[in-house]
């Protein structure tokens, strides 16, 4: 998304959800509008710990069988965009963020993200790097020591 579009979205957004309250407000009232507004944050929080605490236990379960969960990861992601949505008051983003709570919506969603995003996992090594092997080095609390040494070349002597 080009970055000339971001000031007129954030311009356009509350002028719409203003107009969106100024007609439903005509249709049912003041007070009921405000109790749908309410309404709809409960629902999305609700929605948002359910549907939420489901994707975090399939990214569990993919990263122990040693799975990228990149579809997973993408959902979450998303339902967490349609918590804010949902909290935000207003019409409008509480319908963009029911949408996103709505699997098959967010399928297509992660289809048209697939081929765009590169996921890179611990695991795997990155595409030109194959047959290279990572050195790690991993310290007990014995090979460890805290010095106070003022002659470090990793101590920022700026005072």
């Amino acid at each position: 998304m080009p970055f000339s579009i971001v000031p007129f979205l954030l311009l356009a957004i509350p002028l719409m959800e203003i107009a969106v309250f100024v007609l439903v407000g005509e249709q049912i009232g003041v007070l009921p509008t405000l109790a749908l507004v309410l309404a709809t944050a409960v629902a999305g929080s609700i929605l948002l710990r359910i549907q939420g605490f489901g994707i975090l236990s399939r990214v569990r379960r993919m990263l122990g069988q040693g799975q990228m969960p990149g579809r997973e990861l993408v959902h979450g992601v998303m339902i967490l965009l349609a918590g804010v949505l949902l909290l935000t008051p207003g019409f409008v983003t509480d319908t963009l963020g029911f949408l996103l709570f709505i699997p098959p919506l967010r399928d297509a969603a992660w289809r048209f993200l697939r081929n765009r995003v590169v996921i890179i996992g611990g695991a795997s090594t990155p595409p030109g790097r194959k047959g290279r092997q990572e050195r790690i080095i991993d310290l007990d609390s014995d090979d460890y020591t805290h010095t106070e040494d003022d002659d470090s070349p990793w101590r920022d002597h700026r005072g």
